[in-house]
């Protein structure tokens, strides 16, 4: 079983990623998670936050000379910012300094206000600092060490921006063997270069008017083996474990897999991919789909074809013309509290959605191939996909 939780505040001493299950002898180097790191970091319409941050991976167990031992994944990126925020965020003190003021006029769309009634908290930076997306850099940290697993039964992941408010990308036929290096060379992630001009316009003139943008995101996977998931139980369906992790993602507020809701309209005859029986197996497998509307998942499992995820985005809760809410001391009208923010964190989140499908699909391979080591792992895959292919 691969498990991951993360720990942190926004403005705390770092943010925390605790990964247990990656087996051993999967050779790892800092650049491996850091590059990932700091391309979460870039992409147009960040705030400022990220001039003062440099994500790097501190790594506090679970390695020696570069390899993983089986023992749990303890990783860390500290937080420079902490500084300026130790006396405000003390774990011990009480909260003192130029940053103790109470937070206490909840932004609509954020966590701030239902946070502050749960857990019965008089001052939302309770619920706000761990609430923050700066949460995920640990996801990334932890999909960046998922994603070098699952290259060594050569897997890919990546992911690109479809859409920025109303600019939509025309993107549905870029093959994937390309949508790394076209989506890295656009600083909004997308792999239409007419488009990513659009969208940076838009995110340009959202910043203007002191206003923030969504939009949507596709994930893709390929070289995947038949028969990751299950169809058996309801949280051990694969296409339902993935839409969980995107969910959980600050501020996704919706998933499909293939055409999704595309397919609505559509007749059963135009929707499901017909099978063949292929000359050339991939990953063992020559029953083939000649479409993929499913988006790579049947059942619960994968298909061996190509997996597609799309996410919505909503824009960023965080306001510089904030709207309107409630004091909640006084209960009379006010603003929400303006804190610094990015006006589009979409480029973003195709770093961070990469990272959240590399986990699920890691930990889909662990449960499927089991093995405490890498070299155990791969024998348990090899006699699988032997298997496949002699049907």
């Amino acid at each position: 079983m691969l498990v991951y939780y993360s720990a942190g505040e926004s403005h705390g001493r770092g943010i925390f990623c605790f990964l247990d299950g990656i087996p051993a002898g999967l050779q790892l180097q800092p650049e491996d998670i850091n590059f990932w790191l700091a391309e979460r970091q870039k992409g147009y319409g960040r705030g400022g936050r990220m001039k003062i941050e440099k994500d790097e991976v501190d790594v506090l167990s679970g390695m020696r000379g570069g390899i993983t031992l089986g023992s749990p994944l303890l990783l860390a990126v500290w937080n420079r910012d902490f500084s300026n925020w130790q006396e405000a965020m003390d774990p011990w003190e009480p909260s003192r300094g130029e940053r103790a003021e109470k937070f206490i006029q909840p932004r609509p769309g954020h966590a701030d206000l239902v946070g502050a009634l749960k857990y019965n908290h008089d001052d939302c930076r309770n619920i706000l600092e761990r609430a923050s997306a700066r949460e995920t850099a640990a996801r990334v940290a932890a999909g960046a060490v998922c994603r070098k697993l699952l290259g060594e039964f050569g897997v890919g992941v990546a992911a690109h921006v479809v859409q920025i408010g109303p600019v939509k990308a025309d993107v549905d036929d870029v093959p994937s063997s390309e949508l790394v290096e076209r989506s890295l060379k656009s600083e909004v992630r997308c792999c239409d270069p007419g488009a990513s001009a659009e969208m940076k316009a838009a995110i340009k003139q959202a910043k203007q008017d002191k206003d923030s943008l969504g939009g949507v995101v596709e994930i893709r996977s390929w070289g995947l083996p038949p028969g990751l998931g299950s169809h058996t139980q309801w949280d051990r369906k694969l296409d339902a474990r993935i839409a969980r992790a995107m969910m959980s993602i600050q501020a996704v507020k919706g998933v499909q897999i293939g055409l999704g809701f595309e397919g609505a309209g559509l007749p059963g005859s135009a929707f499901h991919d017909e099978i063949v029986y292929a000359d050339e197996a991939v990953a063992g497998m020559r029953y083939r789909h000649i479409s993929n509307n499913a988006g790579g998942t049947e059942g619960g499992m994968s298909t061996g074809e190509e997996m597609r995820v799309r996410i919505v985005k909503k824009p960023i809760a965080t306001l510089m013309q904030p709207l309107r809410s409630v004091n909640m001391e006084t209960k009379e009208p006010t603003v929400a509290v303006r804190e610094r923010s990015d006006t589009c964190a979409v480029p973003a989140l195709a770093i961070i959605a990469e990272a959240a499908l590399a986990i699920v699909l890691a930990e889909a391979f662990i449960e499927r191939f089991g093995g405490d080591s890498v070299q155990e792992m791969k024998r348990n895959y090899d006699g699988y996909i032997q298997a496949i292919a002699a049907r």
